[in-house]
């Protein structure tokens, strides 16, 4: 299937909205998204048009995202972009949507402290026993040196 992934570099316009659906978490945010350009007139940086996309997140995301986002933060967002047009009271309507696959803070802009979610064990992992890593039984050293390769000449 064909889809259109973009990297969109922009600011949280609105605060996120979270929500527990029934396939699991979802939350939504306003990006706005301004290019700059170099006014050689006036010798200085120049805000141009402002886009505006809807950002959706799912599952660990959402809730990454409406703990960790606030509205005038910088951030970058990857996903899939999703461009709708309807009929509204008599008036077309168009619509950009993100499907993120990925956000996270823009680090050109500033600094950002990561937290990583801790997650209750299940029974099943914590009884997991550990995957025995050694070379197994009855393989010669022959066959193992052949799966490595061999260090380079030092001259």
């Amino acid at each position: 299937m064909n889809e259109t992934m973009v990297c969109v570099v922009g600011n949280v316009a609105t605060r996120p909205v979270f929500r527990e659906l029934a396939n699991g978490p979802s939350a939504r945010f306003r990006l706005a998204v301004t290019s700059r350009y170099w006014d050689r007139e006036k010798n200085t940086w120049t805000d141009g048009h402002t886009n505006f996309f809807t950002v959706w997140a799912n599952r660990q995301l959402a809730t990454n995202v409406s703990g960790s986002l606030e509205v005038g933060e910088p951030v970058i967002v990857h996903g899939r972009l999703k461009v709708r047009t309807d009929v509204r009271e008599g008036q077309s309507w168009t619509s950009a949507d993100i499907d993120a696959v990925a956000i996270g803070h823009d680090m050109a802009r500033g600094t950002s402290a990561f937290r990583r979610v801790t997650r209750p064990e299940t029974a099943a992992s914590a009884t997991r026993p550990e995957p025995d890593w050694e070379t197994p039984a009855g393989a010669s050293e022959d066959q193992d040196s052949a799966r490595r390769p061999e260090p380079a000449a030092v001259t």
